[in-house]
């Protein structure tokens, strides 16, 4: 039932594209059909090779009906009456007849069998696309909270190497429905018109076979899981040694960092060869079964024809019979290696369907209202949140005016990040309430909240991309007048135009081609494109220079005029002129006012000024 329900998953994948499905099932099917024709136009061959033309008896020349099944009758006798004809009276004519019409089953075969790979090239590389890009998409929705607590290397083998196992399911899905039980019945049917009695010895490969896969079948699963939850780690192994090699080489540590890697590698590769082989064993134990019938087979029927009973096939029957029994076996194992595929799959689609059935958490509410613009102020009311069961925020109260400049000052791990993420919803609150001009922000559309602020982090995001591309992020048609003020406001121009292609040069894999202070003052330039009404500021000049600080600081002091602002204060010296300091404390705030009222109360704030200037 599982399976089954494991398999409708991924056709629904696969009928999406109804058109292409179905002439990768015809195609397969013309196949199966020409396939078998190119083993049975041989009967003539054997007959002219094993029998005096002069023993074979004329057949009568058939009448033509009208149905479905009359018409293959029709076309078998009148074929047979062709040939007997040509046999007695031209037989080099007739050997030269079925080599061609040999050919042509043979062409007519490759030629659909070609048809049916290149359709499915396109549909298994439509399907493999549409599930990344749910997958990608779905990553892009889900909360922080899964992206701090999960590897980012689990999310990428998900996205490639389970998703590439989707893909060879789609097509074995495809085989195991439609072609491989049609050239079942369509052999065991010739098998069975060819001898009756013969044909009982095939029927014993099937339970035998089926007992073999499942047997396999359930093992290849647990393995299978642990191997792509091995890939993960692999992935995540690779992603830490390569983005902190700086670290790594800094600390000789790259010997470590190999062994490490080589340990996680070589768990990975006894996975995967034990995957592969119980994958494999199972197509081969069939082969090897059905050998053994096939060889019962020629010793049945040549025991019968050596022994002159009369209920013996001919000679050209028999052979026959032999190849398409063999012929027969094929689909059989296809069965048999396409379920393995499946079962392997499964590990996968399990894997995949975890990220897909995930809540969002953070969405839209239902009739969510529109925020046009911000007018008043934002509120915490009695706010607290918890990461699982951890509290990290308690009892938070405070308003801020628009226009206001808020600072957010205390020790690391004293909530303060996780305060301002509450405001643009990367979180929602446990408990109490943010809101809005009185509006609570868990009712307003995210993407108006969003649209009305901007973030510049501690540590700046930039893509591989252009700097024009940068600036203006997220916007299709950037406007090249607004990045370039954009720049001069965040104190970037000067350089960029220094670049070798100024605004279009590319800044490298996460900026990796700036400074740290050029770095920064892109990530402002950003901001300033987006011409937010609220800016948050996440210890935006903690980890530079001193003349880097002040070139970002000149920026930022620009950039605060006539905004909201809520900044988190790594130098306690940059935030002198805020309207309103909050120091908190194992997620409270324990103190409020101005820099000069927070000093006079010789608290918590003043201890913090003194070791910084000490």
């Amino acid at each position: 039932m599982v399976m089954m329900k494991s398999y409708l998953e991924i056709f629904r994948y696969t009928i999406h594209y109804k058109l292409h499905t179905f002439l990768v099932v015809l195609c397969n099917m013309f196949f199966v059909v020409f396939n078998l024709l190119s083993l049975v136009l041989f009967i003539p061959v054997l007959q002219l090779i094993f029998k005096d033309p002069d023993s074979i008896e004329l057949v009568s020349k058939p009448a033509f009906n009208w149905g479905v099944p009359d018409i293959f009758i029709y076309v078998k006798d009148y074929y047979n009456y062709t040939m007997t004809s040509m046999v007695k009276s031209e037989p080099l004519n007739a050997l030269l007849f079925v080599c061609i019409s040999v050919m042509l089953a043979f062409f007519f075969k490759n030629l659909f069998r070609y048809g049916a790979v290149w359709f499915q090239s396109e549909l298994r590389m439509a399907v493999v696309r549409d599930i990344r890009n749910k997958l990608f998409e779905k990553s892009m929705r889900l909360p922080l909270a899964y992206h701090t607590n999960e590897r980012k290397g689990d999310l990428m083998s998900r996205m490639v190497s389970d998703v590439n196992e989707i893909e060879i399911a789609v097509v074995c899905l495809l085989e195991l429905l439609f072609r491989e039980p049609f050239a079942v019945l369509i052999n065991i049917a010739t098998l069975i018109y060819l001898s009756p009695s013969l044909s009982l010895f095939s029927f014993l490969l099937m339970p035998i076979s089926a007992f073999v896969i499942s047997k396999i079948g359930k093992s290849l699963k647990r393995t299978a899981k642990k191997s792509q939850e091995q890939t993960s780690v692999m992935y995540s192994s690779m992603d830490e040694g390569i983005e902190g090699v700086r670290i790594i080489k800094a600390f000789n540590a790259a010997a470590f960092i190999v062994s490490g890697f080589r340990k996680t590698n070589l768990k990975h590769q006894k996975l995967v060869t034990r995957t592969a082989r119980k994958k494999n064993l199972s197509p081969l134990l069939n082969e090897t079964i059905g050998a053994g019938v096939l060889l019962t087979l020629v010793w049945f029927g040549g025991r019968m024809i050596l022994g002159g009973d009369e209920n013996a096939l001919s000679g050209e029957v028999f052979m026959t019979f032999i190849i398409v029994f063999s012929q027969f076996l094929r689909p059989v194992q296809n069965i048999s290696k396409n379920i393995s595929n499946m079962i392997k799959s499964r590990a996968s689609q399990d894997r995949i369907n975890q990220i897909l059935d995930l809540d969002d958490v953070i969405t839209d509410a239902p009739n969510a209202s529109n925020l046009e613009t911000f007018n008043s102020n934002i509120s915490f009311e009695n706010v607290g949140f918890k990461y699982d069961t951890i509290s990290v925020l308690n009892g938070i109260d405070f308003k801020i005016q628009k226009g206001q400049n808020i600072a957010l000052v205390g020790e690391s791990g004293s909530g303060k990040t996780t305060l301002i993420n509450l405001i643009p919803r990367f979180y929602d609150t446990t408990s109490g309430a943010v809101k809005i001009d009185g509006v609570d922000i868990s009712s307003l559309r995210i993407n108006d909240l969003r649209a009305k602020m901007a973030l510049v982090s501690q540590d700046p995001i930039l893509f591989n991309s252009s700097v024009i591309e940068n600036i203006a992020f997220g916007d299709e048609q950037p406007d090249l007048n607004r990045v370039t003020e954009a720049a001069k406001i965040a104190n970037a121009h000067t350089f960029i135009t220094q670049m070798q292609d100024g605004y279009e040069s590319i800044i490298g894999e996460r900026g990796s081609l700036l400074s740290g202070g050029q770095k920064q003052r892109l990530s402002i330039a950003r901001a300033m494109y987006k011409n937010p009404e609220i800016l948050i500021l996440d210890e935006a000049t903690s980890a530079l220079d001193l003349e880097s600080e002040k070139l970002v600081q000149e920026a930022l002091d620009r950039v605060m005029n006539d905004r909201t602002c809520i900044v988190i204060a790594h130098r306690l010296s940059t935030i002198r002129k805020s309207d309103l300091i909050l120091v908190m404390d194992q997620g409270k705030v324990v103190e409020r006012g101005s820099h000069e009222a927070l000093l006079k109360e010789n608290g918590f704030y003043k201890k913090l000024f003194d070791l910084q200037i000490n």
